[in-house]
């Protein structure tokens, strides 16, 4: 399995799904991190789609993002997260990636029969720090 290192060396294009319009939401903090890292952030919230999220057009779901997506970043419910898994096959992303707090052991086995790499219950911000800047 590769590692989380790895991931954040070699893939820079995230959906994050379930950013929030509040910008003093941890997902949209996340987001804003990610992007002034060099990441290419796609906001998905059906609620806020069409709109734009610090600058970046909002899309309903992971599938109506027409460009390439390497990790798929979830910000919801750990109920929802086989359905996202769903749309990360479709997508053939890389990464399925749960914040902190969210599990999914079937989706987790959706997407690594499917050859997607699987983490669990990690802040994407938290692990970039720990990572690059030792933090």
């Amino acid at each position: 399995m590769i590692k989380i290192k790895e991931i954040l060396s070699q893939y820079k294009s995230i959906a994050m799904v379930g950013v929030s319009k509040d910008l003093k939401k941890t997902s949209s903090i996340v987001m804003k991190y990610m992007k002034n890292y060099g990441y290419k952030v796609y906001p998905v919230n059906p609620s806020a789609a069409g709109e734009k999220i610090l600058g970046e057009n909002v899309y309903a779901k992971v599938t109506d993002i027409k460009e390439n997506v390497d990790i798929v970043n979830v910000f919801r419910p750990s109920k929802e997260a086989y359905n996202i898994a769903e749309e990360t096959v479709k997508i053939g992303a890389k990464v399925l990636w749960l914040q902190l707090g969210i599990r999914d052991q079937n989706a987790k086995e959706l997407v690594e029969d499917n050859n997607i790499n699987y983490i669990e219950n990690k802040c994407t911000k938290m692990e970039y720090q720990k990572h690059f800047l030792k933090l």
